[in-house]
């Protein structure tokens, strides 16, 4: 039979009707509400390329180099003309379209998905990029089918399926055709935390059709619930700005701005959080380990779409526990609360306050003291490695202060509003970096929220095709930074080293000498690549604002600027002073003569092939061979986004997006100004815009890409970046084991959905 309906079908059946359709047939014979359905099983695709005749053809179509794109884009291109315009044999056509009926009529609007067979899943994470289509009606649906079969060939599951030695004539696929749910809200459920293993129920919901949730292209509202007690523990509500629904004119799927009234409404209620995890329980107890799955209401109905188990908990199986044995964290009423601020970085400190107003009273900060300044600059990281604790007046998640406190894992509160004037020196506080809170006195441990234990590193770090490295801002951070496994260094800040001397480059040469500048950058970066060797280690040449060498030794003569992150830093400074900028490079030099091949040169704050060329002469002046190093660019402005081709024809190797600063300069949102601090978002979609352009861009050029802004840590960056093709993504060190662990959910997705 060239069909199976759900009901008829298993686990048992998996080889024929791959991953998607036994899950959903699973699923049915529990009682769960699944739209009814059938798969077009994986061997009447075989039957169809066998009598059809165009077997060897296609198979031949796309036995390409998998390391030429070219060729790449021209056996896709072929092997879905082939199978597209192949007749299927008349027998088929008739049973597909008589199934298709039975579900409703020759009208009725079905989901065409394709689903991946047992032999499809090579060992390693394997990338396809595999269909889905949404209200497909009539005689349409043959062609869907058909291009399903045909999306066993695109670019990029024929170069993962040759890159394992996984003979294309091997691979099968089958397709589910289902009921179509026309969602009024939807999303996906993990019946346990998917990174810890812990009892909760994880809800994302938005309104209309699941797409968009699944995709990442929509931000969800986010429902935490425990599942000990059933209560709902954290409620994130979205602005939900574009949703997916069918057009009622065309039938087909179009993506619409969310209502005015509707953007920043709560998507799910009480109840429908109870019928989720009820549902949720019932799919988890039937496969006996935790699920991942979509889900869709219509006129109050809960519907179950897919289910998957999660792959990306421990190995254990554990998640981290608490006092409670619940495995989420308790919740106490907060007492003796002096301010709150946002928790940048984790952990509980307590200890005496040591306001810090001016950079000569960094000495009063010793071992164990709270650090409490408006802002942290880079020459105050060796009073930040004294302290226990940092607290910031301004700034946020992606600020000076948050990003080294979590490097040196020490705990962090920033934005606070006001600590310098609050607060006292000699005052004792406690400082909760997760709720983001300094509460009076000396807090006995057994007074605070129980501190979830440390998750154990996995012995073995996950296998991902995209590479995920770490970012590193002091070279004292290395040791911890190597220990998470990372592929290596994505970004290592080079400006650390220099200003944590307390004077300018100029005056440090002045008082001490080319060598001792020149020796001062080597030691710092050796100590980062010794520790990586071989692994690559990228260091971004200096990009420090004005008003941070204004306040070391020498900087007197800096210019005064009302915004200095539009000013006088990266590239543009390095460039208009190559005297100083040819120290810098010299330090890269003797660090590949000394053997350092895994040192890569980064250049910030590009804006175009002509800053491309400067650099790469003055690479020249000091002796580097621009063909033989590794050598690319920050992504960080609009201006760099679309100027990629160009810089890729001058000679780069790798970009990598700076999502901090191409955020703000995309939406002209300062990030340290905390009266716009909401309106800073990573995820705007002109930002996935400007990164998904160039991503294909740099594809078409042989140029990887990389990205080392504070997004790279964000699940649905992840997933955006993934799906586009980035090379690799670098996170932070506290960040590197989940962004591993979602990198590999995100890739099996990709497999699991390469049969969609």
């Amino acid at each position: 039979m060239a069909v199976l309906w759900l009901d008829e079908i298993g686990a048992d059946d998996l080889e024929s009707v791959g991953g998607k359709a036994a899950s959903l047939g699973e699923l049915t014979a529990a009682g769960l509400p699944v739209p009814p359905g059938f798969v077009v099983t994986a061997g009447t695709y075989r039957r169809f390329i066998e009598e059809t005749g165009i077997d060897e053809e296609l198979f031949e179509a796309v036995d390409v180099d998998a390391e030429d794109s070219e060729a790449l884009a021209e056996a896709e291109a072929r092997a879905q003309e082939i199978i597209l315009e192949t007749e299927m044999p008349e027998d088929l056509r008739e049973e597909v379209l008589a199934s298709y009926e039975e579900i409703g009529d020759d009208e009725a609007f079905v989901a065409v998905r394709s689903s991946a067979t047992a032999e499809d899943l090579p060992d390693a994470s394997f990338a396809g990029q595999q269909e889905t289509f949404l209200n497909v009606t009539g005689e349409d649906l043959l062609a869907r089918v058909k291009r399903c079969w045909a999306s066993l060939f695109t670019q990029r599951a024929t170069y993962y399926r040759q890159e394992q030695g996984f003979a294309h004539d091997t691979v099968d696929i089958a397709v589910v055709v289902q009921q179509m749910v026309e969602a009024e809200k939807s999303g996906v459920m993990f019946t346990s935390h998917p990174s810890t293993g812990e009892r909760k129920v994880i809800i994302e919901a938005a309104w209309g059709l699941g797409e968009g949730v699944v995709s990442g292209s929509v931000t969800p509202d986010n429902y935490v619930i425990d599942r000990g007690t059933a209560a709902v523990t954290d409620v994130e509500v979205a602005d939900k700005k574009t949703m997916y629904i069918k057009d009622p004119e065309t039938g087909e799927t179009d993506e619409r701005a969310v209502p005015e009234e509707k953007r920043n409404e709560q998507v799910v209620d009480e109840t429908e959080i109870e019928r989720l995890v009820e549902l949720g329980e019932r799919v988890e107890d039937h496969y006996d380990t935790p699920q991942d799955v979509e889900w869709a209401i219509f006129e109050g109905e809960v519907y179950m779409l897919q289910s998957r188990p999660i792959t990306t908990i421990s190995e254990d199986g554990e998640g981290a526990a608490t006092a409670d044995g619940s495995g989420g964290a308790v919740q106490h009423a907060e007492k003796d609360v002096l301010l709150s601020g946002l928790g940048a970085s984790p952990g509980v400190a307590s200890g005496a306050v040591r306001i810090v107003d001016k950079l000569d009273q960094l000495d009063k900060v010793g071992e164990g003291d709270i650090i409490v300044t408006e802002m942290t600059t880079p020459d105050m990281v060796p009073a930040m490695k004294r302290a226990a604790g940092i607290v910031t007046s301004e700034g946020g998640m992606t600020s000076h202060a948050a990003i080294v406190a979590r490097e040196l894992g020490a705990p962090a509160v920033v934005g606070t509003g006001g600590a310098t004037d609050t607060l006292e020196d000699d005052q004792v506080v406690t400082l909760d970096g997760d709720k983001g809170t300094i509460r009076e006195g000396r807090q006995a441990q057994d007074e605070t929220e129980p501190v979830e234990e440390v998750r154990p590193q996995a012995p073995v770090k996950p296998m991902t095709a995209t590479e995920v490295k770490v970012n590193v801002s002091i070279p004292e951070a290395a040791e911890r930074a190597a220990a998470t496994g990372a592929d290596g260094v994505g970004l290592l800040r080079i400006e650390h080293m220099i200003l944590s001397t307390s004077k300018t480059p100029e005056r440090y040469i002045e008082d001490h000498g080319e060598r001792a500048y020149v020796q001062e950058i080597v030691d710092g970066v050796r100590g980062v690549a010794d520790e990586f060797y071989p692994r690559p280690v990228r260091v971004r040449t200096l990009d420090a604002p004005t008003d941070e060498f204004r306040q070391l030794e020498g900087g007197d003569d800096e210019p005064e600027e009302h915004n200095p992150m539009l000013g006088y830093r990266g590239i543009r400074r390095s460039l208009d002073r190559p005297e100083v900028f040819k120290h810098e490079l010299e330090a890269f030099r003797q660090l590949f003569e000394m053997g350092y091949d895994n040192v890569e040169i980064m250049f910030p704050l590009v804006n175009d092939a002509e800053d491309v060329l400067q650099a790469r002469s003055l690479m020249a002046e000091v002796g580097i061979d621009p063909e033989k190093r590794s050598w690319g660019v920050m992504v960080e402005t609009p201006a760099a986004a679309l100027g990629i081709e160009e810089m890729a024809e001058a000679g780069i190797d790798f970009a990598s997006f700076g999502t901090n600063d191409l955020t703000q300069y995309t939406l002209a949102v300062d990030r340290n100004n905390g009266t716009v601090a909401d309106q800073f978002d990573e995820l705007h979609p002109a930002v996935l815009d400007l990164i998904g352009q160039t991503i294909e861009t740099c594809r078409d050029h042989d140029v990887s890409t990389s990205i080392c802004g504070q997004a790279g840590s964000r699940p649905q960056m992840v997933n955006h970046l993934v799906n586009k093709g980035a090379t690799s993504i670098s996170a932070n060190i506290d960040a590197v084991r989940d962004v591993q662990h979602e990198v590999k959910r995100v890739e099996q997705k990709l497999l699991l959905d390469s049969v969609r």
